[in-house]
């Protein structure tokens, strides 16, 4: 990023990919002036196969090299070439760590409270109509044996089915 530019004195820029070229001039001794592209564009290819922006200036020779926050892309990696990343920056979301609580009707939770009723109702229904049919027309039964035909067990017979356990 570009520093305060104060009475007339040249621009002067400053960030980690300035510090990141000054470390490298010093280490392999060469001397650079900072230019900034004269489209301000990173480069994309045009309709008739040349770039513009950085890339641009890259590709025609008139830069050397290009530091910037540059997204490597197949497109330009076939006509220039990339250093490794040496910086990776993505946006990140920080949330409140949520407080654990203990409910004991999470088990409910799958389903809205409209559709418990819904299924509480069919099982009252459908259980007084088979106790009704039971009562009605009982059914025929082999000397000794005992079944017990109450309203109670009509509910728990339809309840079983309906979740289909014993």
């Amino acid at each position: 990023m570009v520093s305060e530019n104060v009475l007339g004195k040249p621009k002067k820029y400053q960030g980690f990919s300035i510090d990141v070229l000054e470390a490298l001039a010093t280490y392999l001794g060469f001397k650079y002036e900072i230019y900034v592209a004269p489209d301000h564009k990173y480069g994309s290819p045009q309709e008739d196969g040349s770039w513009n922006g950085l890339i641009g200036e890259l590709v025609f020779k008139r830069a050397d090299i290009g530091i910037s926050a540059l997204t490597i892309t197949p497109d330009r990696e076939n006509v220039v070439d990339f250093t490794t990343r040496y910086m990776d920056y993505s946006v990140g979301v920080l949330l409140r760590k949520a407080e654990k609580t203990v409910d004991m009707f999470a088990c409910l939770a799958p389903f809205d409270l409209s559709l418990w009723a819904c299924i509480a109702g069919t099982v009252l229904l459908v259980g007084l109509l088979v106790y009704l049919l039971n009562w009605l027309n009982p059914p025929r039964l082999q000397m000794g044996s005992m079944t017990s035909t109450t309203l109670y067990n009509s509910m728990w017979f339809v309840y079983g089915s309906f979740v289909q356990q014993g």
